[in-house]
């Protein structure tokens, strides 16, 4: 009862919001959910037909649809031959969004720390429907970021996709189920150590570098590219960061922090994304109109809604 309020209230706020500000070009941050994958995470199923409607509910035109095969080789779920399942819903992204070609563009998803990934990735990489990026996610795969051997399977990954002239989507908040540690000190790791391997192609930074919300751990991140971009260090270059779900349940004081932080990184830099409308995440329509919480300009959420990362051209 409770979600169904706050989102008619959204809805009732994004028909003002809509008013000022036009509804984002692209959503960067979208995911299906094959009738498998569904089964296994215990999510309904998100096909391309179910993601343009509510697109077309928020007057969204596109979306970047970011594979979740890697949750097949999550290590916590200790899948059998996790690599066919991977392979086959790299695929059936593959199938959906070639459905709306004018709207929708995928990335391939893989672990980075699977024996296969390099295979995985290369294979998608000769996929016209996948190879335009690729899609990391950290604490699915259980990276941690103070082992030698895990910084160095992300290098080459990285190293792989900027040789294929792929672009990253990387959610890069350590496992939290398993306490890794995560904060500045992880975000310089990985802007020294592994993010110099992909000089050449676009590096999308997830949830502002968290996991969806904003603390203090997520804000410590943050602060190291901030650190970054002021000083105008050349691996700053094609960075862009999404705000997939960084206002969720936000304080006032939250709120004001990310918009001060969203303007230390650069408002051109910034993009909009929702996340998939599942797990209690919101729909498209009323994410755009719950961003609005944070204080920027209407100028600066025009901006946002207007920016057109390179792999979205």
């Amino acid at each position: 009862m409770r979600l169904r309020v706050r989102c008619a209230a959204l809805a009732l706020w994004a028909g003002v919001v809509n008013a000022q500000v036009p509804p984002p070009l692209v959503d960067y941050h979208q995911h299906f959910f094959s009738p498998d994958l569904a089964k296994l995470v215990g999510v309904d199923t998100i096909d391309a037909d179910k993601l343009i409607r509510l697109l077309d509910a928020a007057g969204i035109r596109r979306a970047l649809v970011l594979s979740t095969a890697y949750s097949w080789s999550n290590p916590s779920r200790n899948v059998e031959n996790d690599y066919e399942h991977v392979k086959a819903d790299n695929d059936w992204t593959a199938a959906q969004v070639a459905r709306y070609p004018e709207r929708l563009r995928a990335f391939c998803g893989i672990n980075p720390l699977r024996d296969y990934a390099l295979a995985e990735l290369d294979r998608c990489s000769k996929n016209p429907l996948l190879r335009t990026g690729l899609k990391l996610h950290i604490g699915n795969s259980a990276v941690d970021y103070h082992s030698p051997q895990d910084v160095e399977k992300l290098r080459r990954v990285f190293r792989a996709a900027n040789d294929k002239h792929m672009a990253v989507v990387i959610h890069m908040r350590a496992s939290i189920s398993r306490k890794l540690p995560y904060g500045r000190w992880e975000a310089q790791i990985f802007i020294d150590s592994i993010l110099p391997s992909a000089p050449d192609v676009p590096v999308q930074i997830a949830h502002l570098a968290g996991a969806g919300g904003y603390d203090t751990t997520t804000d410590s991140a943050v602060s190291a590219f901030v650190d970054l971009i002021a000083r105008r260090d050349p691996r700053a270059k094609h960075l862009w960061f999404d705000v997939t779900t960084v206002d969720r349940s936000g304080t006032p004081d939250d709120l004001k922090l990310i918009a001060v932080r969203i303007r230390q990184l650069g408002i051109n830099r910034v993009l909009f994304g929702s996340d998939a409308a599942a797990g209690g995440n919101l729909a498209p329509r009323e994410a755009w109109a719950e961003f609005h919480k944070v204080p920027l300009t209407e100028a600066e959420f025009r901006t946002i809604a207007t920016n057109v990362a390179p792999y979205m051209r």
